[in-house]
């Protein structure tokens, strides 16, 4: 066991019916996974830019955050909900689709840079430390595809059949290490994301 503790998941998206099945979602999607495996509900939250839900583990409460905010505006929720329940940046958790990892693949990193992209970006300027945890839900980058399209395009649609499967699947595998997380056994939560064998 390590001495890991979280106190605040976050998902990462964009607000509005228009971009609910896009790539850049699906940090909400394992988001509304984790509140139904832990049969809570989202709230509005006007003061803290988000929707927040609540539960108790053996550890204590806790939070779970959808920023109403954009995505490139979604540190402004986190430091508004960190500072109101006094979480550290350290107990933060968020989740984000990740282009430079194929679909089907979802891996847990602590600290790091944010890869240019924008929720992760907001994040550590508004905590004033990139040193939180992240589950990275691999959506697969349009070149590494064969798509021409542009990334910023790319992520705001919907992923494709076959690739909808994939990443399904990996928010299973998500859901199983987020569980391990909160017991604070890092070595299991890494060992839940591994993707099942062929053959």
């Amino acid at each position: 066991m390590s001495d890991i503790s979280i106190r605040l998941i976050v998902g990462l998206g964009n607000p509005g019916p228009q971009y609910e099945a896009t790539r850049h979602n699906v940090g909400f999607w394992l988001a509304d996974q984790v509140a139904e495996d832990y049969k809570t509900n989202f709230a509005m939250e006007s003061s803290l830019h988000g929707q927040l839900a609540k539960f108790k583990t053996l550890n204590g409460n806790v939070y779970v955050l959808k920023p109403t905010t954009y995505m490139n505006r979604s540190g402004q929720a986190v430091r508004a909900v960190a500072q109101f329940y006094k979480i550290s940046v350290e107990e933060i958790l968020v989740l984000h689709d990740e282009l430079d990892i194929p679909p089907g693949e979802i891996k847990l990193k602590k600290g790091g840079g944010h890869a240019g992209h924008n929720g992760l970006r907001d994040i550590q300027a508004q905590m004033g430390s990139p040193e939180f945890w992240r589950l990275r839900i691999g959506v697969g980058h349009p070149r590494t595809l064969g798509l021409a399209q542009q990334v910023a395009d790319y992520v705001l649609h919907p992923p494709r059949k076959e690739d909808m499967s994939l990443i399904e699947g990996s928010l299973t595998r998500g859901r199983v290490s987020i569980e391990a997380l909160l017991k604070g056994d890092k070595n299991l939560a890494s060992r839940a994301l591994a993707a099942p064998k062929n053959g």
